[in-house]
């Protein structure tokens, strides 16, 4: 129990603390000379002893969240991060102690996040390693020929451990920050019209792009890193569309916003899974598989757009496919 709790002022309990103390030393100091007959000394050692005990009392509420940061912080120099500090007080200390949870609360995020880039990362790279690793030693072995189909393969998965590793790079450092942009006016159809031809490279010859987007219509970015996200919608597209198909990208303005689409005719992504396709790793049950991507597409697209001040976002189509959204801003005449 602690009688100062309701108050909200850490100076104004330490000067009810002293002010106690002090009222207790000379009242026993008093008593202890005038009732009790007893020496000077006798009577200041006695207040000083019951002073210390009143103290002892009143500070123990107000530094208990102390002691048990001290201990959560000893448990985190041990890579323990779950720990957190009971509130019992609304002054200073109590602020301490709610700052302290939401830190302790935010590493343990960071913690677990670290752990499942590591586990996710470690998974996706053991899939090409592995495949690479049986065709050579197939061919080595004398087992197989290292014809043309052998080596499309053996291209083809270190190509997929190329993707990953130059986005698990692009996705680090837009975290940290250090990614630079070079933001200035662009036409926003020029930009679908590159992705679309890059898509086509490698998109089956049954799937069919179409552009649709005013020549004068400009926004304000990095056409780069635009293109970067626009092709990763178009890959994520061109993975789940039937054969044959249509992948459609449309650009508009809208206010002082430019709103750029990417429509395909594929299963579409599920209701529960239209926030969480842009989570580093995540892959929905209907859209994954051995022909999936290591689910860092949608993210980098989404910290890319984040980063310009836009917006995007997942919907689904009727009676199929899905339908992906992103805003920037436009460039100003």
């Amino acid at each position: 129990m602690n009688p100062l709790q309701a108050l909200d002022s850490l100076k104004l309990k330490l000067g009810i603390v002293i002010v106690a103390a002090v009222l207790v030393t000379a009242v026993a100091t008093l008593v202890a000379v005038r009732l009790l007959g007893l020496p000077s000394i006798v009577g200041a050692a006695a207040g000083i002893v019951l002073a210390l005990v009143c103290v002892q009392l009143l500070a123990r509420g107000m530094i208990a969240p102390l002691r048990e940061m001290s201990a959560v912080a000893t448990a985190m120099a041990r890579g323990e991060h779950a720990g957190q500090v009971a509130v019992t007080s609304n002054d200073e200390v109590g602020e301490l102690a709610r700052a302290f949870n939401r830190m302790t609360a935010e590493l343990a995020e960071t913690d677990r996040l670290r752990r499942d880039l590591v586990a996710n990362v470690s998974h996706e790279l053991r899939s090409p390693i592995g495949a690479l690793q049986a065709l050579l030693e197939n061919v080595l072995d004398g087992v197989s020929e290292p014809d043309a189909e052998t080596l499309r393969t053996m291209l083809a998965q270190t190509r997929r451990l190329g993707r990953l590793v130059t986005q698990l790079l692009d996705l680090s450092r837009l975290e940290a920050g250090e990614q630079p942009f070079d933001i200035r006016p662009f036409a926003v159809r020029d930009v679908l019209e590159d992705a679309a031809r890059e898509a086509r490279l490698h998109a089956p010859d049954s799937v069919v792009f179409s552009v649709d987007a005013p020549a004068e219509l400009r926004a304000a970015g990095d056409p780069e890193r635009i293109h970067q996200v626009v092709m990763n919608l178009l890959e994520n597209a061109v993975r789940y569309s039937p054969q044959p198909g249509h992948v459609a990208l449309r650009a508009s303005r809208s206010g002082r916003e430019v709103t750029l689409e990417v429509d395909d005719e594929g299963p579409g992504i599920p209701e529960g899974d239209l926030e969480r396709v842009f989570e580093r790793f995540y892959r929905g049950d209907r859209r994954d598989g051995d022909s999936g991507g290591a689910g860092l597409g949608l993210a980098i697209a989404r910290w890319i757009v984040e980063l310009h001040g836009g917006t995007i976002r997942a919907e689904r189509r009727e009676p199929h496919g899905s339908h992906m959204v992103f805003t920037l801003p436009e460039a100003r005449s």
